[in-house]
């Protein structure tokens, strides 16, 4: 099987669930349906919570300032931003004191101060540039930084990502800026934020835990970043991941556990049989027909996704042929 089973709750097995926020905390403005109280549940259980995100616009408190407002009880500490994780590679790399040239917002400003080191302008005298989310940086900025890159200035991301959700719609992440610069200067970034590992190590670093697990929406990031980092992960449903996203994912981007939304968090995960190409569990029966996935039965979403999803890569697997996800449709 690929994904794996656990007789306890999660929330017994690991000390510490890194919690990625868009689509899985928080969608937008609104929590997540039913999120704040399976994060209570899984915290009275004496599961360690941590938040964190690659979006380096806002500070920690403003992110936990928000999540409050949300009803889910955050501080600071609590949050882990990947500019934090991007001020840290570059602290330790330049030391204290180092000034790096700032293409970016308040949050990754503030993390740079934080690691002692010192935020100057993209014109200014820098041993690096750090680059991140800010919808308010000009794009003579961006120029100005790009060629100092292109001329040989070390260059740190914060992340890669290709898209941000807002109220409008998904819209271009920082991720297509990085793309850019890329393409103008043939220097690639090194990155801080998911799926490269620093964003983990340094919650790791920050909140602790031995045995640590990332929730994530995201097969590309969340997921994959916990492969990067070897630590165990768990997919859950409510962002961006789905049918078509789930049975395409190739054997780096596979969840350890699967899960609707958080409350995985305090359920064991069952086993999925695996007989003759057909993956069953709780009532759900998956299989590949002529290349087309289909899902019979009845039971719970979370098996029925956890069928859908064993049956469909142990096609691929086999045959190395993508499965058409047909008619497969999960359940409410």
């Amino acid at each position: 099987m690929i994904l794996e089973r656990s007789d306890r709750p999660l929330c017994e097995v690991y000390d510490l669930a890194m919690l990625d926020l868009d689509g899985v905390v928080y969608i937008g403005a609104d929590a997540v349906p039913g999120a704040p109280g399976h994060i209570d549940r899984a915290r009275a259980a004496g599961l360690r919570v941590a938040f964190i995100t690659n979006n380096a616009r806002r500070t920690p408190g403003q992110v936990a300032a928000h999540l409050r407002d949300l009803g889910v009880a955050a501080e600071p500490d609590d949050v882990v931003t990947s500019a934090q994780a991007a001020a840290r590679v570059l602290a330790d790399r330049l030391g204290p004191g180092a000034r790096v040239a700032l293409l970016g917002a308040d949050g990754l400003q503030a993390a740079l101060t934080e690691a002692g080191l010192e935020p100057v302008g993209v014109t200014d005298e820098a041993q690096a540039v750090v680059s991140g989310y800010g919808p308010d940086v000009r794009w003579s900025d961006i120029m100005r930084a790009a060629v100092r890159i292109r001329d040989g200035l070390w260059w740190v991301a914060t992340n890669s990502d290709l898209t941000i959700p807002t109220g409008f719609g998904v819209a271009p992440g920082h991720g297509v800026l990085v793309e850019t610069i890329e393409r103008f200067s043939g220097v690639d970034a090194e990155v801080a934020g998911k799926p490269s590992r620093p964003l983990l190590d340094e919650t790791v670093h920050r909140v602790g835990g031995r045995r640590p697990l990332m929730v994530g929406d995201r097969l590309d990031t969340d997921i994959e970043g916990a492969a990067n980092a070897g630590i165990d992960s768990l997919l859950v449903l409510t962002g961006v991941t789905g049918v078509p996203e789930l049975v395409a994912a190739g054997p780096g981007g596979r969840p350890t556990y699967l899960s609707v939304d958080l409350a995985g968090l305090t359920s064991p995960q069952p086993e999925v049989t695996m007989d003759h190409g057909t993956a069953s569990a709780g009532g759900w029966s998956a299989t590949v027909d002529a290349g087309s996935l289909r899902v019979a039965g009845s039971g719970s979403a979370d098996d029925w996704w956890r069928v859908a999803a064993e049956a469909a890569w142990e096609y691929a697997d086999r045959t190395g042929q993508h499965v058409a996800t047909g008619d497969a449709h999960p359940p409410r």
